[in-house]
């Protein structure tokens, strides 16, 4: 696997890709299965773009993030603007937003609020940023390179609190695992999977999913990536290269822990959860044991997106740009989707009626199941 290092603040940051050991070809795909059927009913634009750069959906809207600057809010249903701005700075991280207040970081290590359009305060973060904040309960939350959680007032940016966890000299370039459930705030620090008092940062548990091992700093990196699959109080997250595991939020302890050489997040729902592994396998676990269900090899070395798992359909996204639809009964394959011919680099998302994917070019892609 490639990998580039770069200083980012008091951090040197790894940038991951999802290919294989070496680059091998990938077979031919035969002809779509065509047993289901979607509908292309929009598409846009929004630049180039980046694996941190994911689409986030929230109640029938898409925030898309384009590297340049832009950052756009888009009816799901119609494809149609609901505001679009350019903030004229280069983004690291995709857009968070609670439906009133929405949230990027710049690559000059910049908090940016908007509200309807417009700029509402910027903030300067004492590291860079590869996830997505989240915005939550009138509050900004943001997961920095140098392991820290920050807190700031989502109306007027002033700081909250800052929780700070030590860890090994090395983070990754993609997004990590930032998200609330219920009154707690949810972060991966490192290998570990912590609960935070979202008032003021202080720790409720803390359940470690790898462990740091190895001879050199590269072989030691554990931290968490997103995206995470959330049912309840169930939170089932992967470790860079090394684990994927479930953990109980209430009582803040693993209920299963896999071994699994994966380095994207996983998703699920109540009975599964899903992830690609680094070679091009898909995996399947049952959520409440961790018992492997089926495993997938016809899509190896295509640099799989994480999946997106809906009801008896898993989507993913390969390097091509197609978006295969599986079944989440055996894997077999369902439809084959086409967009822009560049690589589609995070997990598909669902907003309302669409699914919608966001390529390497900047392309937006939404289908409505039929």
């Amino acid at each position: 696997m490639m990998k580039r290092l770069a200083a980012a603040a008091a951090v040197v940051v790894l940038a991951a890709c999802s290919s294989g050991p070496a680059k091998v070809k990938p077979a031919e795909l035969p002809p779509p299965a065509n047993r289901a059927s979607a509908q292309l009913i929009w598409s846009t634009q929004v630049g180039a773009s980046a694996l941190t750069l994911a689409p986030f959906a929230h109640q029938g809207r898409v925030y898309l993030a384009g590297g340049s600057g832009t950052v756009a809010v888009v009816d799901a249903t119609s494809g149609r603007d609901v505001w679009r701005v350019n903030l004229n700075t280069p983004l690291s991280t995709g857009a968070g937003s609670d439906g009133d207040v929405a949230a990027v970081v710049t690559q000059g290590h910049q908090l940016v609020a908007m509200a309807e359009g417009r700029e509402l305060w910027r903030a300067q973060l004492p590291a860079a940023s590869y996830t997505s904040p989240l915005v939550a309960g009138q509050r900004v939350f943001v997961l920095t390179a140098d392991r820290s959680v920050l807190a700031f007032d989502g109306r007027t940016g002033a700081k909250l609190w800052t929780q700070t966890r030590p860890g090994e000299p090395l983070v990754l370039r993609q997004g990590g695992v930032l998200l609330a459930v219920g009154d707690t705030l949810v972060a991966g620090l490192s290998g570990r999977l912590v609960g935070l008092n979202p008032d003021n940062g202080t720790p409720r548990w803390d359940v470690p999913v790898a462990n740091s091992r190895g001879t050199n700093e590269v072989e030691r990196l554990v931290d968490l990536v997103g995206p995470v699959s959330r049912q309840g109080a169930s939170v089932c997250a992967r470790a860079y290269n090394s684990a994927v595991s479930c953990v109980d939020t209430n009582t803040g302890r693993s209920v299963w822990n896999k071994a699994a050489q994966g380095v994207v997040g996983v998703h699920g729902d109540a009975q599964w959860v899903a992830g690609t592994e680094t070679d091009g396998r898909v995996l399947v676990w049952q959520r409440a044991s961790g018992e492997k269900v089926w495993e997938l090899d016809r899509l190896k070395f295509r640099d799989l997106t994480a999946p997106l798992v809906l009801g008896r359909l898993l989507a993913l996204g390969d390097q091509s740009g197609q978006v295969h639809l599986l079944s989440t009964a055996d894997g077999s394959e369902l439809t084959r989707l086409s967009t822009d011919g560049s690589a589609v680099l995070a997990q598909p998302v669902l907003s309302g009626p669409a699914l919608v994917v966001q390529t390497r070019n900047g392309g937006v892609f939404a289908w409505r199941s039929q």
